[in-house]
Parts: C-alpha cells; sequence; structure tokens
C-alpha cells in the first residue's frame, strides 16, 4: 500500500522529477562528449544550473515566500523567514561527468532552523525517497527503517573522501583505518545525498563526511531521522548545517560509529 504524500512534498517531488528529465538527456550526452578533448565539464556546470534554474522555478510557483540556499546561484531571501529551501540539483558531479548513474536531486526544507522535510531522487534509477518530519520516512511509497544490525561488524558505512587538496584533513585515514578495522566495509559511491538516503533505506548502517555544505545533507538527515536513525556532527551536537560534519547511523550503531570517527 503506498503511502500518501503531503501538498509539500507532493510538490517538492514533482519539482525534482521535472528537473530531472533534461539530467536524464543530459546523461545521454555527457558519454558522447567523454572522448572530445574539450571534455564534458562545462557542459555538466551547465547542466547543473539548468536543474537549479527548474528547481527554483517550480518550488517558487508553489511556495511563493519561501527563501532558497542554492549550490550554483545566489541565495534568495524569501518573504517567510521560517521555510527556505536548501537545494542541490546535482549531487554526484563527478560521477555524472564520467558516465556513473549513481547521482541525484536533493531538495530539503528547512523550518525554524531545524531541517522538516526532504526530498533525494536518483532519476536513472527512477528511486525517489522522501520524508517529513513526524511522518516517516519512504522510497517510492514503501515504509523506510534503517538496518537492525547491532554490531560493527555486521555494519557496512559509507564516507567521502576528500579529493584535490579539499579539506587537507589528515584524520580522514586515521578515521577510515579505525572504521576498517571493526566493519565489514565501507564504501565511497560519491553522492552524500545518497549516502544518507541509504543509511534511512538500511543499506548502509552509518556514514560520515566532514567538509559538506548544507544543501549536501539537509535532505539526508530528516530522511535518516524519520527512519529511526541518528544524526550528529562530529562532536555528538546538531550543528551539521553549521560545521559542514556529519555522522548519520541507525539507532544501534550511530553511538559505536561517532566513537570511532571522533
Amino acid at each position: 500500500m503506498a503511502h500518501p504524500r503531503s501538498a509539500l512534498l507532493n510538490v517538492m517531488t514533482a519539482a525534482a522529477q521535472k528537473a530531472s528529465r533534461r539530467l536524464v538527456r543530459d546523461f545521454g550526452e555527457v558519454e558522447n562528449l567523454q572522448v572530445s578533448r574539450k571534455g564534458p565539464a562545462d557542459f555538466v556546470s551547465i547542466a547543473d544550473k539548468k536543474a537549479e534554474e527548474t528547481l527554483v522555478r517550480e518550488l517558487s510557483k508553489a511556495r511563493p515566500d519561501f527563501g532558497f540556499i542554492l549550490e550554483e546561484g545566489k541565495n534568495i531571501e524569501g518573504k517567510d523567514s521560517s521555510n527556505t529551501w536548501v537545494i542541490d540539483p546535482l549531487d554526484g558531479t563527478t560521477n555524472f561527468l564520467h558516465g556513473i548513474p549513481h547521482f541525484a536531486i536533493s531538495i530539503g526544507l528547512v523550518r525554524d532552523n531545524d531541517v522538516f522535510a526532504g526530498v533525494v531522487y536518483n532519476p536513472i534509477t527512477d528511486e525517489m525517497f522522501w520524508a517529513e518530519k513526524g511522518q516517516g520516512a519512504f522510497l517510492n511509497g514503501r515504509r523506510l527503517r534503517v538496518s537492525a544490525r547491532s554490531t560493527m561488524a555486521d555494519g557496512l558505512f559509507s564516507t567521502g573522501m576528500p579529493f584535490l587538496g579539499m579539506n587537507k584533513d589528515d584524520r580522514f585515514l586515521e578515521r577510515l583505518e579505525r572504521v576498517m578495522r571493526v566493519s565489514s566495509g565501507i564504501r565511497r559511491f560519491g553522492a552524500a545525498a545518497l549516502d544518507l538516503a541509504y543509511v534511512a533505506a538500511a543499506r548502509y548502517d552509518g556514514f560520515w563526511e566532514c567538509g559538506l555544505q548544507p544543501w549536501d545533507m539537509a535532505a539526508g538527515i530528516v530522511l535518516v531521522r524519520e527512519a529511526g536513525g541518528f544524526v550528529t556532527d562530529i562532536t555528538g551536537k546538531r550543528k551539521m548545517l553549521e560545521t559542514g560534519d556529519i555522522v548519520a547511523g541507525t539507532d544501534k550503531l550511530h553511538g559505536d560509529l561517532l566513537k570511532l570517527v571522533k
């Protein structure tokens, strides 16, 4: 039995679907560009911007007073100061650029300084994850619950790795080693929004990353919480959007993961 979505979530999922149509077409084009010397990078940044424009247009039509925190463009002040969209039109740009079908549109709604609703959509697999505070988390209408695995040894974890001198944090390798020693594996798939959605869907048991932006995690935070998991920053506080550091995990393993990466 598919779960009925609220009016708010209908607005968010419709916007994601609309923006995804062109992204899917553009993704098909990227493969043709791979062989050209100029390379597809410019093309992808245009695809990113176009998707963002579509999201802003669709969401503004439905909720004209809400503001925006945007990755590509300038932030937009809304008349309604308690509601702000936090969107990433293309999370997993590097995957997209290389023709790897693992990327997503991420739409979060921050209400009164807390994440209230989130949608993460991978248009290639047609997986639409959505959640709203107090209403649970869903994947294409099926209720999500974090995994019941209770030991780190059974757990599969995900992280993001620093690249191109980003976040020159030597502790990354230490953390990686600590988690590797005690877990059944670590994945690095290159799209934080999907990593968080996968924790909500019991595919991963936890995820951590440092140096993220609010739009990488806003939607995913509410997905994990509504699926019964915990989300904190790396010190155990709830300041993920301010610090850019996040540790998400199941109710059973969040504490263990946090101890290892703290």
